[in-house]
């Protein structure tokens, strides 16, 4: 095991745990859990409360985007004599280990692939609830980003078992990098420097929209353009099913100048590149009824010459069955396995 801490303030510290030799390390079992999901080990004595009130509002509060709202993660909580003494418990994907004691150092502990893989298991070991809130507030978007990137993994995995070999080396002879998709996507019309990649099914269709821009400066980053762009894009290689309609970004503005559907860009990081720009809102079809939520990955390639775009988006008229937050979730992945090596 390698441990890497992290000083914080007030001397709290936030610790990395992985495996560091996976050539002496057995393969682990494959992580369970429903997508999205999280498990909260904690008490009753511990999770009540303002303390209870504060974990939901970070991990149960509405996901960013989305017109209808649906929450981040779908929270269970179990005691800790219940994960301690069950292994099934200890297979799940994200897990929040929460434990309040006056001995305690104040300090989290992040275990990665501890029990199973995909896995993140968060560890909390403080004094008091306002040491535990404070440790929450200050790592929230730490904890958030991994516990997303072990869903990220889990569809890599679950994809690679059922990988569409022939799509992906088309995708990857076409524009030179590499991109996992399952054997249930086709390509549904490409150009030179455009790909569109969708599942087609009875109650939903996704897909990703990819497209390879040249950079030119960094404005091309900017939220503005990139929305200029998904909406060219769109309007020439989207078409919709009633005449004179087409595809485009839900840009609407309100009476204050606020979007009528919400936007949000961040600064993520990928793999080899330097410098790349997460973008989220809703894509709609004018003139017609289609509509749903995206997310948007512009990715500066290794090279510096060109601006790799994957927009993944969601089309689900009705939810029930399905989430559009876990089919999103599907989408996200494959954008995330975006890959520059020569795919050996």
């Amino acid at each position: 095991m390698k441990k890497i801490l992290f000083m914080a303030a007030l001397l709290l510290t936030f610790c990395a745990c992985n495996n560091s030799d996976s050539k002496t390390v057995p393969p682990k079992k494959g992580s369970s859990g429903k997508t999205l999901e999280l498990m909260v080990v904690a008490n009753k004595d511990v999770y009540v409360g303002e303390t209870k009130e504060f974990i939901d509002s970070m991990f149960g509060s509405p996901q960013p985007c989305l017109i209808v709202p649906e929450s981040k993660f779908d929270i269970v909580n179990i005691p800790k004599t219940s994960f301690e003494n069950t292994e099934m418990f200890h297979n799940y994907r994200n897990v929040l280990l929460l434990d309040i004691n006056p001995d305690n150092p104040n300090k989290v502990y992040m275990h990665i692939d501890e029990y199973a893989a995909p896995q993140v298991v968060v560890d909390f070991a403080t004094k008091d609830r306002a040491s535990l809130r404070e440790l929450l507030k200050k790592y929230e978007s730490k904890i958030l980003d991994e516990f997303y990137k072990a869903e990220h993994r889990r569809i890599y995995k679950a994809f690679k078992g059922i990988e569409g070999y022939d799509l992906n080396k088309a995708i990857r002879d076409q524009f030179g990098f590499g991109l996992m998709f399952s054997n249930e996507f086709t390509i549904a019309k490409k150009d030179k420097n455009f790909a569109w990649v969708r599942k087609e099914a009875k109650d939903f269709g996704i897909g990703v929209w990819i497209q390879v821009i040249p950079y030119k400066s960094q404005k091309d980053f900017e939220e503005e353009c990139i929305l200029d762009r998904l909406d060219t894009m769109l309007k020439r290689y989207v078409p919709a099913t009633a005449e004179e309609s087409y595809a485009g970004i839900e840009r609407r503005r309100t009476d204050k100048g606020e979007y009528l559907a919400p936007i949000m860009s961040r600064m993520v990081t990928f793999d080899s590149s330097s410098y790349s720009v997460e973008t989220r809102g809703s894509w709609r079809t004018f003139g017609d009824f289609m509509g749903g939520p995206f997310v948007s990955y512009s990715v500066l390639s290794p090279d510096k010459k060109n601006i790799i775009s994957l927009t993944g988006y969601v089309y689900c008229p009705r939810n029930k069955p399905w989430t559009k937050r876990d089919l999103l979730m599907q989408v996200e992945g494959i954008c995330w396995s975006l890959s520059f090596d020569d795919g050996k």
